[in-house]
């Protein structure tokens, strides 16, 4: 079994709403490249963030990020 990483539905999600990146990271209170690394899956954001952008898109946390397993299939 290999190690998870942390997927992320957030570029589907701010492209539903029209959203860029700036305006994303301005309602969540970060930057700009704060957005761009979580959505390249480069940064995982810590919980209290992860809940933060899923408050604002009004889904579920796991709506926004998914644990996956090595090999899983998207």
């Amino acid at each position: 079994m290999g190690h998870p990483e942390l997927a992320n539905r957030l570029k589907i999600l701010r492209a539903e709403r029209n959203w860029t990146q700036a305006e994303l990271a301005d309602r969540v209170g970060v930057s700009r490249k704060t957005i761009n690394t979580i959505e390249r899956g480069v940064f995982a954001p810590s919980a209290v963030l992860a809940l933060k952008i899923a408050r604002i898109f009004g889904v579920p946390v796991e709506e926004v990020f998914l644990l996956r397993e090595a090999g899983d299939e998207e």
